[in-house]
């Protein structure tokens, strides 16, 4: 009987084969240049969404994935609008991370006898090796980009308008040397700026309380102060112990009203309100006899908790005194604190840093005795110890508090002034929030999260005391100097330019130098640049240079912790040298978490790895070989606006949504084989039931578009699934069977449906070609 009824008929398999057909349509369009063709010649004017460079350091996460399809979503999107889009995509080449994964690959004598240009070369190379490995990751998942051309922040012509962007801001005045206290991680031996950091809540401190004996009491105009002058003290709280060494003041504010408390032999200047907190933690009770103000103790002098013969002075400090902890006065170290810092400078005050890059003492204070000890280890306990047996030491107590990590190396960080290169946000901080009013920010709370942080954002550390990285193109003259103009810093850039930066390790100062400059004895300076300077600079080195973006670009696309990295470093750096930001929206996505929202760990074993979910692991039955659309299509699922979700369960959720789509499509296409939408019949024509349907998808079409216009992708999967499942499936084409098989080849209850079927096809088609690529 197969001959008296009109069989479906199609070459579209019912199972994907993903595995074996994917790559082959990857290679279709690679050998026709798809792609190229289309970004190219596409009539309407150019999309320019810029790639953030991923950090070129191991093989690609569940983050990378849902980056780069989201970005592949966007551009394939405006394709099919007819608009030029490329994808560029970027890697960031320098770094910690990449120097520390070379030094640990050698051997002990291999790393002694390692010079910085050898050690360079082999940085690159394994650089190099990681964005080749990533590039096939990121290509494998379907991903449309200028592959063969990727920008690097090694390359020379990157190195160079990096350098430019630099001169810029220095010629500005946006950027200074000074010692200041910077995050500085022991374990890197460098300076990190804020974006390096992490703060672990488990971190637990040796925090003391102490008290600094008052020496020239007997000389102040108050006579409550006057009359205790033997037996007063201040007392401090710190939280860093090792700091006590560069203690130079102790800071007051004029606001709190301070207690005269007794405790045994000593009278206690505590602020009134934590008098009863401290003398429960001292479990001591404290004797108010009486009361003064701030200004009442400025001007007195404390014998110093370390070193004898040293007595410093109690100040004004700022609104960071609270009576929120502590003792209402603060232990002021401006080698080792910012607002210690900020004190210091406005008083005068010795900025006194006595901890060398390892984070050990030194022998600046107490003839040596500490020197060698960890300031975060023995130094700490060594410190205690100290001031106990001076009876300085009122208590000792674990305190668990937010405190700075280096999120490479995942070890505590210190305050520590050092000769830095900063840039000063201060002089184009109002024009930077300007800027950021005037760009879109999706979701909107973006905007106060990076306004916020620039509100607050003190002075960016930008050197680095490593030897993988972009070199400050400074030299200094016999006086210790910076040598730093319009003319060095342009030859610089040309140098780097033609050969890389690798020359100002290989070249002596004077083949650095313009002629003019040569036989000075100037010398280079050896730090380099904080890798957000180079991944910040991308704007001028791509979106400026390259025919095929525009300057600001469209969109940025990153996760939402790039508001204080990639974001915000790239919008300083543009408003200081450009005045505007250098996108015109910010997209952000939320995290990657395991199908039961916990973060993904190798040690918990939760890890989820994304070519393990397209090309299957050993065992298939456990780890099946989903293919890159279906991971695409999980991308699509999700609302990437907040944290977002995989593992085993979700993916075979998403996989049988796949399965009902591409069903679903099978269906239409092996049921319009023999039609010719040239001879169909008009709208008027069509039974009410087939009106209907067109009415139901041009709905879900302009919902669709809706969707693709504001990114909205999780929205475009509802919608989708929601009507090939309720619309189609459950209604349409249930109904529609007998008419398509049993009626005859040209009636016009078949062709009519047959009508309805096509423009199924070709809007479905098109609304998931941006998510599913390969199907």
């Amino acid at each position: 009987y197969k001959n008296t009824v009109n069989l479906p008929s199609t070459n579209f398999n019912q199972r994907a084969n993903a595995v074996k057909t994917e790559p082959e349509i990857q290679k279709f369009w690679a050998d026709s240049k798809t792609y190229e063709r289309l970004s190219a010649e596409n009539p309407e004017e150019v999309y320019s969404l810029h790639d953030g460079p991923p950090y070129a350091n191991g093989d690609i996460h569940m983050g990378h994935a849902l980056n780069k399809v989201l970005k592949d979503f966007l551009n394939r999107y405006q394709l099919l609008r007819g608009k030029k889009a490329s994808l560029i995509p970027g890697w960031d080449c320098h770094g910690l991370p990449i120097e520390l994964k070379v030094l640990q690959s050698l051997k002990s004598k291999e790393r002694k006898d390692l010079t910085p240009s050898a050690l360079r070369k082999k940085a690159k190379e394994f650089a190099l090796k990681a964005v080749e490995s990533q590039k096939a990751s990121f290509q494998r998942l379907g991903v449309w980009a200028s592959w063969d051309k990727p920008y690097l922040t090694l390359n020379p012509e990157y190195e160079a308008a990096q350098i430019e962007v630099f001169g810029r801001m220095f010629l500005e005045g946006y950027i200074y040397r000074g010692k200041k206290p910077v995050h500085w991680s022991p374990s890197s031996r460098t300076a990190l700026a804020e974006a390096e950091l992490e703060y672990p809540d488990e971190h637990i401190s040796r925090s003391v309380y102490a008290a600094f004996s008052i020496k020239d009491a007997n000389k102040s105009e108050n006579e409550l102060v006057k009359k205790h002058s033997d037996a007063l003290s201040v007392a401090v709280w710190t939280t860093t112990p090792w700091t006590l060494p560069a203690n130079r003041a102790v800071a007051v504010n004029p606001a709190i009203v301070y207690a005269l408390a007794e405790l045994e032999d000593r009278v206690l200047v505590v602020a009134k309100d934590l008098v009863e907190t401290v003398g429960q933690k001292l479990e001591k009770d404290l004797v108010v006899i009486g009361e003064v103000k701030g200004n009442d103790l400025v001007g007195l002098h404390y014998e110093h908790p370390i070193q004898d013969g040293l007595e410093c002075k109690i100040l004004i400090g700022g609104d960071y005194i609270t009576t929120e902890s502590g003792t209402g006065l603060v232990h002021t170290a401006p080698g080792h604190g910012q607002e210690d810092y900020i004190v210091g400078m406005q008083e005068g005050l010795e900025i006194f840093s006595p901890v060398d890059n390892a984070g050990r003492f030194t022998d600046e204070f107490s003839e040596g005795k500490f020197a060698g000890l960890s300031v975060l280890d023995d130094g700490n306990q060594a410190i205690i110890d100290h001031v106990s047996k001076r009876g300085v030491l009122l208590l000792e107590e674990k305190y668990n508090h937010k405190y700075p990590y280096d999120w490479r190396t995942k070890k505590p960080t210190i305050f520590r002034a050092t000769e830095q290169w900063f840039a000063s946000v201060e002089g184009f901080r109002d024009q930077a929030l300007e800027a950021v009013r005037g760009v879109q920010w999706t979701p909107e709370a973006g905007e106060k999260r990076i306004f916020n942080m620039i509100v607050g954002r003190n002075d960016w550390c930008i050197s680095r005391q490593r030897t993988w990285g972009v070199p400050i193109p400074v030299l200094y003259d016999v006086d210790g100097e910076p040598v730093l103009n319009q003319q060095t810093i342009s030859h610089v850039a040309e140098l780097f330019r033609q050969k890389g930066s690798d020359i100002w390790w290989e070249l002596e100062a004077d083949d650095l130098l313009p002629e003019e400059y040569r036989g000075k004895g100037l010398r280079k300076g050896m730090d380099t640049m904080d890798v957000w300077f180079d991944s910040g600079s991308s704007w001028n080195a791509v979106t400026r240079q390259s025919p095929e973006m525009t300057f600001p670009a469209d969109v940025y696309l990153e996760g939402s912790d790039q508001h204080r990295g990639w974001f915000q470093s790239s919008l300083l750096i543009s408003v200081a040298t450009q005045g505007q930001a250098p996108y015109k929206k910010v997209l952000t996505h939320g995290f990657v978490l395991d199908q039961n929202g916990l973060k993904m760990s190798k040690s918990v074993g939760n890890v989820v790895d994304p070519l393990k979910l397209v090309n299957g692991g050993n065992n298939q039955k456990t780890e099946p070989a989903y293919g890159a659309d279906v991971v695409r299509l999980w991308v699509s699922s999700v609302d990437y606006s907040g944290d977002v979700l995989v593992g085993p369960e979700i993916m075979r959720t998403v996989s049988d949504s796949y399965r009902k789509i591409r069903n679903t499509l099978r269906y239409i296409v092996s049921n319009v084989n023999d039609y010719d939408p040239s001879t169909g019949m008009s709208f008027e024509q069509l039974p009410a039931l087939d009106k209907y349907m067109l009415r139901r998808l041009a709905a879900i079409a302009v919902d669709m578009e809706t969707a693709y216009e504001t990114s909205s992708f999780v929205r475009l999967y509802q919608s989708l699934m929601r009507f090939a499942t309720v619309d189609l499936s459950n209604f349409y084409l249930d109904i529609a069977k007998d008419r398509l098989y049993i009626s005859g080849t040209n009636e016009y209850r078949r062709r009519s449906c047959q009508k309805v079927l096509y423009h199924l096809l070709e809007v479905l088609t098109r609304a998931i070609a941006p998510i599913l690529p390969h199907t």
